[in-house]
């Protein structure tokens, strides 16, 4: 059995999970390991660490499943499409489920928000920290209740999130994140946050829509059994991937920001 970190750019897809008909991150791969001959469709003890919605991009997805000896990253990043690179890679006991076995997982929501406090976003997520249930704050109906742990800082025009769990229902981050940017920018006050984490449903207009997904990485999966081994040329070659990445999406808003300025 041999975990792989995986990071991709969640923009052009429709998710982590495989599905019918639309591009996923994980089509890419089980793509891959078929044009590899390591297994057709999904391979055996297969699975990943989450299942990150439409747009969420990642650093450290974990996949794990029986691989031969010369699977490495850099291997499995021959088959890969440029916005998904395999970069480190672990040996892990049989038995060993990305899933199930994950420690934490720690997510980064750059919000832009020039219009929030600062001091009002950390009160407010202050208040959603600790062990709480967040059946407000999410699409699941049963394992609502988590202990989250995190923190929100200013750069220039965004508020920036660090969330950390041990795992997180269906778009906890996203809702926590709208919900304190609300709180910060005076459209909500303090006492919306106690009353979605109240024992009352709260839906409607005055509940708490998710945040838009892209601007949301998958920062790190932990699992204190694993041993990462960072392979050199993959890792390289995903730096100069997503580096590519960066100048294309730098250059297309120098041009949005030429058009909008010609509308004045």
């Amino acid at each position: 059995m041999r975990a792989f970190r995986v990071a991709y750019d969640g923009r052009p897809f429709h998710g982590f999970q495989r599905q019918p008909d639309v591009p996923t991150v994980e089509d890419r791969i089980f793509e891959a390991l078929a044009e590899l001959g390591v297994a057709e469709g999904k391979p055996e003890g297969y699975a990943a660490a989450g299942r990150t919605d439409a747009g969420v991009s990642a650093v450290a997805q974990t996949v794990a499943f029986e691989s031969p000896d010369w699977l490495t990253p850099a291997a499995l990043n021959s088959e890969l499409p440029g916005s998904i690179r395999a970069w480190a890679s672990a040996e892990a006991s049989a038995g060993f489920h990305a899933t199930h076995d994950a420690a934490f997982r720690e997510y980064v929501y750059h919000c832009y928000a020039p219009d929030a406090d600062l001091a009002r976003a950390e009160r407010a997520l202050d208040a959603l920290c600790g062990t709480n249930d967040f059946h407000n704050l999410t699409t699941d109906d049963e394992g609502t209740v988590r202990e989250l742990r995190g923190e929100v800082n200013r750069d220039g025009e965004y508020l920036v999130f660090r969330l950390h769990a041990g795992g997180f229902v269906r778009q906890m981050v996203r809702r926590v994140v709208s919900l304190v940017h609300a709180v910060a920018a005076g459209d909500a006050p303090m006492a919306k946050v106690e009353r979605v984490l109240g024992p009352d449903t709260v839906e409607g207009p005055a509940g708490v829509a998710p945040a838009p997904a892209y601007p949301l990485v998958l920062m790190d999966v932990g699992y204190p059994e694993l041993t990462f081994t960072v392979d050199e040329e993959a890792a390289a070659s995903a730096r100069e991937a997503f580096e590519a990445l960066r100048e294309e999406r730098a250059t297309g808003t120098r041009v949005t920001r030429e058009v909008l300025l010609g509308l004045d």
